[in-house]
């Protein structure tokens, strides 16, 4: 029984944020670049977010039978947006000066495309997912 302790929320581990450099553009006075901080989130956490991203799509053909559609651009935005803790994305002053609202929006506008992609990579690596959502959506559509 003495097994069971080490499940005992006081002596888990606890995750550490991680360190990572997004994009070489943004860089301090000194030309280095800056690293972003990324945390991880519960399962519960997760699941919220994913059923924001969620509705449900009429079966064609049958009435009144629906069924659920994630939408996992969004699912991966949102995500990102909620797993950066530095920058503050939620800084007014930061969304206006991109000239965009929303976290995720955010963020899309500050990196390019390839930056995103491996940004969500990271994220996703952090959250503890081993295959990324955008294989399990590649290997969906095959």
């Amino acid at each position: 029984m003495s097994g069971l302790s080490s499940f005992l929320r006081q002596n888990v581990l606890d995750n550490e944020n991680v360190k990572y450099v997004a994009s070489k553009r943004f860089v301090d006075e000194n030309g280095v670049p800056i690293e972003w901080e990324i945390c991880s989130i519960t399962s519960e956490e997760d699941e919220a977010i994913r059923k924001a991203c969620t509705r449900k799509v009429q079966i064609p053909g049958k009435k009144n039978q629906y069924t659920p559609e994630t939408d996992y651009n969004a699912y991966l935005g949102k995500l990102a947006a909620r797993c950066t803790v530095y920058p503050d994305l939620h800084n007014a002053e930061l969304q206006n000066s991109y000239g965009c609202m929303g976290e995720d929006t955010l963020l899309k506008t500050m990196l390019k495309p390839g930056e995103y992609a491996d940004y969500l990579a990271k994220i996703q690596e952090v959250n503890g997912f081993d295959v990324t959502m955008e294989d399990l959506v590649d290997e969906a559509k095959n």
